[in-house]
């Protein structure tokens, strides 16, 4: 086995330095939550509210620490090293579960011309978990087509398993234990991915000279965005992500992430080391690992390969969700597979990085959980240690605080402001600096799409809230939420849809402002802003699945398409014009790959 990857000095001192903030942060806004109350004695829930603000600003400032060490850009960009030739044998991934065949080998079709054109050998493999015997048929018609388009026999291979234990882990197990022998790298991507020929020239260029390097790690942009929710996710994972992402890869150095797709391992050091165990017990907690990502990326540094993410790799996408209810389904699974998490905390051997990233992801739903705690328990202190009468006169529109209120309100909304807000404004600032801003219409275009981003998001936050701690609790109460299977394409909901699936926040909504305007009605104004959006629940998720105008959310692959983005338009029209006929059984169609021995 190899040493574990030793991280440098530098990135031991970004990791004290963004911990540091973030503990600063977290205390200064708990010690004024203290102070705000400490004149008339400090008692059981001025204590728990600290605690509990403790917890979310910590949660908050990690974040906006992140995107403060990613503004200064590189000081020199990462090295590009020659591709050799020949190069080691390189597969491409493809797992694919009850998708649609013709959009998803579209991209296959587009992918393959792409990678042949930038020089690169390698083949192609589709491994369906597909259930569904009547898509299952049309996976095999479309993948005859494929083949017959792209003159793929000996290059593109298609199998479906019978047994999908273990998920999108256990299918590409399953494919580096009967087939791995015969590859050096694989390029694991999703169905909704795609990658140009020259991006994976590029990773695999990288792989070759680093031979330490167990995974690398690219930053997908989603394309395809159409209704407003998805173009403004498009448009945050574009502008905003890339400065994350930098700020991320500087602070866990060779001990990275990996996001399950749109990434290159070695074969070798990922079937050595990265063979999930099943959690005993049942689910939620138990059974297979939902987010084995994190967990393959932990095991590759326990081994001693270095993990690394690399933003400025480009030609890397993938699409998103087109409403919320899409995304809260995606999120439920990775809710669930976060608080699997606590049962590898002790797990022997790993990094002590790799356990601080498992307390992160844990967190990064139980923080929903702590907000929506604080609102109760603030609400319990008001009703048990009542507040004046702050609407003195009729006409008055806002309530006068006395000094202790005063700096409460002013901490918690300053706090918001200042770690959610301030480092998206701190990122358009360096986009125009650098001039990057350009590709998304300019920076008066970009500053409007920033500010409409930041009212969607604050719109749609409380909405998010309810369905993050409803999950939360779901998990905790022993609820397995399995893994649904993914809605891509037109996202666009009916009214009835809406409301039907956020009738339960809107209640909770309306519920909450009759019982504070009944009780506390002081709390009212400082409420609305979480309450509003609930009651509001069913037309924003609506019409924020509706398609978009172009006005805001500009992103530079509209005004110039990817090539590869380009290519697989022209070849999906093609295909959908003309329908494959189901029915045909490929020849070989369970082969996978050259099957070489282990």
């Amino acid at each position: 086995m190899k040493t574990l990857p030793r991280a440098s000095i530098g990135t031991y001192a970004l990791r004290i330095l963004c911990i540091s903030f973030a503990l600063a942060a977290a205390f200064g806004a708990s010690g004024l939550m203290v102070d705000a109350t400490i004149q008339d004695g400090v008692d059981f829930w001025d204590i728990v509210r600290a605690a509990l603000i403790l917890i979310t600003t910590a949660w908050l400032s990690w974040g906006a620490a992140q995107a403060l060490l990613g503004l200064t850009p590189r000081l020199s960009a990462p090295k590009r090293p020659a591709l050799p030739t020949p190069h080691s044998p390189t597969v491409v991934l493809v797992p694919i579960c009850n998708e649609d065949p013709v959009t998803t080998f579209a991209r296959i079709a587009a992918m393959d011309a792409s990678i042949r054109a930038a020089g690169v050998t390698a083949d192609i493999a589709i491994l369906s978990d597909t259930r569904n015997e009547e898509n299952a048929a049309l996976e095999r018609a479309t993948y005859l087509r494929l083949l017959k388009e792209t003159n793929g026999k000996g290059r593109i291979f298609y199998r479906r398993r019978s047994d999908n234990r273990g998920r999108k882990a256990g299918n590409i197990e399953e494919f580096f234990r009967t087939s791995g022998g015969a590859y050096e790298f694989a390029v694991i991507l999703d169905a909704d991915s795609l990658m140009e020929g020259s991006t994976i020239r590029t990773m695999i260029a990288r792989m070759e000279a680093d031979k330490d390097i167990g995974l690398l790690q690219t930053l997908p942009r989603i394309i395809q965005g159409q209704s407003f929710f998805g173009r403004a996710m498009q448009f945050a994972a574009s502008f905003h992500s890339p400065v994350f992402s930098r700020g991320l890869a500087r602070m866990q150095g060779s001990t990275g992430p990996f996001w399950g797709h749109n990434a290159i391992v070695r074969v070798r050091a990922f079937t050595e080391s990265c063979g999930l165990p099943e959690l005993s017990g049942p689910p939620p907690f138990g059974g297979h690992i939902l987010s084995h990502d994190y967990v393959e990326a932990a095991l590759l540094a326990r081994a001693g390969w270095k993990v690394e993410v690399d933003e400025t790799i480009d030609g890397s996408f993938e699409e998103g969700p087109e409403n919320i209810l899409a995304y809260a389904r995606r999120d439920r699974r990775w809710c669930q597979g976060n608080l699997q998490h606590s049962r590898l905390l002790m797990a022997p051997g790993m990094p002590g990085w790799s356990r601080f990233v498992f307390v992160q992801g844990i967190f990064s739903y139980l923080v929903s959980l702590v907000w929506a705690a604080f609102l109760v328990t603030s609400f319990v202190a008001t009703v048990m240690a009542p507040l004046p009468n702050y609407f003195p006169e009729p006409y008055q529109l806002f309530p006068v605080f006395p000094d202790d209120r005063t700096k409460e309100i002013t901490a918690l909304a300053l706090g918001i402001v200042g770690l959610l807000i301030f480092p998206k404004f701190a990122i358009l600032a360096e986009a125009a600096y650098v001039g990057r801003a350009q590709g998304f219409g300019g920076v008066k275009r970009a500053f409007f799409s920033v500010l409409t981003e930041i009212l969607l998001s604050s719109l749609l936050a409380p909405i998010m809230l309810m369905y993050q701690t409803r999950a939360v609790l779901q998990v905790l109460s022993g609820r397995d939420g399995g893994w649904p299977a993914n809605q891509r394409g037109d996202g666009r909901l009916t009214l009835a849809q809406g409301f039907a699936a956020s009738a339960w926040i809107m209640a909770t909504g309306g519920a909450t402002l009759s019982l504070v305007l009944y009780v506390a009605p002081d709390l009212v104004m400082w409420l609305l802003p979480v309450c509003v959006p609930m009651l509001l629940a069913p037309l924003l998720i609506t019409f924020s699945s509706w398609p978009l105008t172009h006005s805001v959310f500009t992103i530079p692959e509209e005004a110039e398409p990817a090539p590869v983005a380009a290519a697989y338009a022209r070849v999906l029209d093609r295909w959908l014009s003309q329908p494959a006929q189901t029915g045909a059984q490929p020849q070989g169609s369970d082969e996978t790959a050259k099957h070489a021995a282990a």
